[in-house]
């Protein structure tokens, strides 16, 4: 079955869940890694891996980020400075 190829500017404006910048960024940045590119692993696996050298530290940065991201939805105090991510 043919996929459906969006480019990612389009991703990100489509896509109206918070944190949907980040989680685009997080996908493109794993999509290009080595781990995904050379080892043929999924991202999800990549990122499980832990401190593995064929993902760059920016990878895991925007990790990092969008788990603050997420975490700023459900935190109360948050709730009047606003979200985290736009």
């Amino acid at each position: 079955m043919p996929r459906k190829y969006v480019e990612e500017e389009d991703l990100k404006t489509k896509d109206k869940r918070p944190c949907s910048g980040l989680r685009a960024d997080l996908l493109a940045c794993l999509m290009e890694s080595d781990c995904v590119q050379k080892d043929r692993k999924t991202p999800k696996d990549c990122l499980l891996s832990g401190n593995n050298p064929r993902v760059p530290i920016e990878c895991h940065q925007l990790r990092q980020s969008f788990f603050e991201c997420k975490k700023s939805l459900i935190d109360n105090r948050q709730r009047f400075r606003g979200r985290k991510g736009y």
